[in-house]
């Protein structure tokens, strides 16, 4: 049965490739170091993130954007990463900000890594939602993509969604739609969290620890302030990404979050009412496909 059900990706996976047309960015170009300059670096379509016991790294973008479809190859720490955070994600700024997160929680030698994902409105957060990765992220470059739309926000990891948020703004619910975020990656020591809750500190004898990240791709609308709004969130042929067919998850995409979420989720907010004093956020009771 588990073998049927692998074919079964495999070729939902093959169905759904054809349908994604990239468009080549350049890190160089785009984006720019913002801290631990001294042990990062910026060539061409390559950024490689470097944390030691001195200093963690990050980039972020230059522009900011409101909806569409960014993505990076990134291939993860080897080895004992336990109590390292790699991270990809979108972010304003300021006490009210919105935030979309990919954050990659490192492990010992032979434990499957974590990826924890996020989602922070008006500077409310509290939304994990946590999956084992099926692969082995650190042997290769694997695709994350962050699709953020009028409608729906959608994780995809390898062009399988393993989550959604959808816009219940209409029925008070709060959905970032209103500020452009750029986009940053980072890579630092939390090792008072991030390892079984902070349990497995970092061993910094395999120090310096090294992400590499690859062919950055943007396709979003910039952002230039309130105005643009509106402009952002039409419907117009060069926003592909808020056209009907990007309004939610086709049914092949549908089977293919339910088998990542079956199978690889290891931690749901919704399901975690001790943590919310009983109170389950509204948006756990609504639809998410």
């Amino acid at each position: 049965m588990a073998k049927f059900e692998n074919m079964l990706v495999a070729l939902l996976i093959c169905a759904l490739i054809p349908n994604i047309t990239h468009v080549d960015a350049n890190f160089s170009k785009s984006m720019y170091l913002t801290w631990g300059a001294q042990h990062a670096s910026i060539l061409g379509e390559d950024l490689h993130l470097v944390l030691d016991r001195t200093s963690g790294s990050a980039a972020q973008s230059k522009r900011s954007f409101l909806f569409g479809s960014t993505e990076m190859l990134i291939k993860l720490i080897p080895g004992n990463s336990a109590g390292t955070v790699t991270a990809f994600y979108l972010s304003s700024t300021g006490s009210q900000h919105d935030e979309i997160d990919f954050e990659f929680l490192g492990n010992t030698t032979g434990q499957p890594y974590i990826v924890n994902t996020n989602i922070y409105t008006r500077g409310k957060g509290s939304r994990e939602q946590r999956f084992f990765l099926w692969f082995d992220p650190t042997a290769d470059f694997h695709n994350y993509t962050i699709h953020w739309n009028p409608t729906e926000i959608v994780w995809f990891v390898d062009s399988l969604p393993i989550r959604v948020f959808r816009n219940y703004e209409n029925e008070g619910i709060a959905y970032p739609n209103k500020q452009g975020m750029r986009v940053h990656t980072s890579l630092w020591n939390a090792d008072n969290w991030a390892t079984r809750g902070g349990h497995v500190k970092t061993n910094w004898k395999g120090a310096p620890f090294k992400a590499s990240f690859y062919h950055f791709r943007a396709r979003a609308c910039k952002w230039n302030g309130a105005v643009s709004i509106n402009q952002c969130a039409s419907n117009i042929p060069a926003n592909w990404w808020n056209s009907p067919v990007h309004k939610q998850l086709n049914h092949a995409q549908m089977r293919l979050l339910n088998w990542v979420r079956k199978n690889f989720m290891i931690y749901d907010y919704c399901t975690d009412a001790k943590r919310f004093n009983g109170h389950i956020p509204p948006e756990c009771f609504k639809t998410q496909f």
